[in-house]
């Protein structure tokens, strides 16, 4: 798979997806677990993800 779109982004936006996806996760919680996980995983993959 081609990424370069993903690689071009910059490293902020990659940040504040990541925390976008803990902020819902964490409203959600009670809700719905398995949405919870999943935007977890989200998260963490933005946050650690670093364009080169």
């Amino acid at each position: 798979m081609n990424f370069s779109s993903i690689k071009n982004l910059k490293t902020i936006y990659l940040y504040l997806i990541s925390m976008f996806c803990f902020v819902i996760a964490n409203l959600i919680r009670d809700i719905n677990i398995v949405a919870y996980y999943v935007l977890l995983v989200i998260g963490l993959r933005f946050f650690c993800f670093r364009p080169y």
